[in-house]
């Protein structure tokens, strides 16, 4: 019988865990207005996380599009720095990974919305490959 981990595989890629950034948490947690941490932390995918969670809650579809868009690809770029091949898990569970994950969900829901369904199924998949509970975490379909 072979080792299996949660993640499947012990042969597979190892799960990406991206360093955290105390600073823009921080503000975040502390309310400051996500703009300006957005604008003062551009490659920080959780404050993009939070525009465009913001923007979908307040029926601003295409802005939280936007936003996400913009958080998914500084995510795509901090995952490549830290050694992603572009497939394999990027765990939930790991807090500085959230903001990414938070931005493909509103990626998801946002182009399910406007009627964009290659881009919707996509971000579903990517989801599914990152960490199957993400998408139900995260409240995705």
């Amino acid at each position: 019988m072979g080792a299996m981990t949660s993640f499947g595989d012990l042969l597979g890629p190892q799960p990406t865990l991206l360093p955290g950034d105390d600073e823009v948490e921080s503000d975040l947690l502390n309310h400051k207005n996500p703009a300006e941490v957005a604008a003062e932390h551009p490659t920080a995918s959780i404050a993009w996380a939070y525009l465009a969670e913001a923007a979908l809650d307040s029926g601003e579809t295409i802005a939280a599009y936007a936003y996400a868009r913009t958080g998914y690809h500084r995510g795509l770029d901090q995952l490549r720095r830290n050694g992603w091949k572009g497939f394999g898990p990027v765990p939930y569970s790991h807090e500085p990974n959230r903001g990414f994950l938070r931005c493909v969900a509103v990626l998801a829901r946002a182009a399910k919305a406007i009627g964009e369904a290659d881009e919707h199924a996509r971000c579903l998949d990517l989801l599914e490959d990152c960490d199957p509970r993400a998408a139900e975490e995260l409240g995705v379909e």
